[in-house]
């Protein structure tokens, strides 16, 4: 199973914490790359990496010889957890959406 689409988007978030704690300036993107197509990415590997869960486990169903059930239960579980990964990055979106809504101007 291919996590690099995993861990690419955990290193971005990390990146851009480390940017807002550290010295005050906001994380920069990779170079040509903008936030929408970067969630857009991040979005698309959650994606890939579900369907591929969904796929191993229907192969494990259906009696292939080259599923075995720790392989699928350990897919499944990575695909969960980066879906809740975006789930709490929408969260955090929405909130930063609403307060900058709420703003004085």
């Amino acid at each position: 199973m291919n996590t690099q689409g995993i861990d690419q988007l955990l290193g971005q978030l990390r990146a851009a914490s480390m940017g807002s704690a550290g010295s005050g300036e906001p994380a920069a993107l990779p170079e040509g790359q903008n936030f929408a197509s970067a969630l857009k990415n991040s979005l698309d590997n959650v994606n890939t990496a579900q369907q591929q869960a969904n796929d191993l486990a229907k192969a494990f169903e259906m009696g292939d010889p080259n599923a075995n059930v720790q392989d699928v239960m350990l897919s499944l579980q990575k695909a969960n957890v980066s879906f809740q990964t975006m789930v709490q990055v929408r969260n955090k979106l929405v909130t930063a959406y609403q307060e900058i809504m709420n703003m004085q101007v």
